[in-house]
């Protein structure tokens, strides 16, 4: 199983490239507000997940998609770390 950083970085670089954010991966900290930082709305969320879904090979339920629970990288880690258990 992968490591928290190995997944936080894996998902920077998913954010990046999903979102086609003119910006490095390693320029996102962890605990920016994604919302604030790079304007992700409800739209981008869905993005992000699909994104996840793929690279991770995991599931996620509505219950589980909010903006808040994916407003930082260290949060949606905490999320895709919890799926793979």
């Amino acid at each position: 199983m992968a490591d928290v950083a190995e997944i936080k970085q894996q998902v920077k670089e998913m954010i990046v490239e999903r979102l086609f954010l003119d910006v490095a991966a390693d320029d996102i900290d962890d605990d920016d507000s994604l919302p604030e930082r790079f304007a992700v709305d409800s739209v981008n969320l869905f993005e992000i997940v699909v994104g996840l879904e793929e690279a991770f090979k995991i599931s996620l339920g509505d219950e589980e998609l909010s903006v808040e629970a994916f407003s930082t990288v260290s949060k949606i880690a905490e999320i895709v770390q919890r799926k793979l258990g």
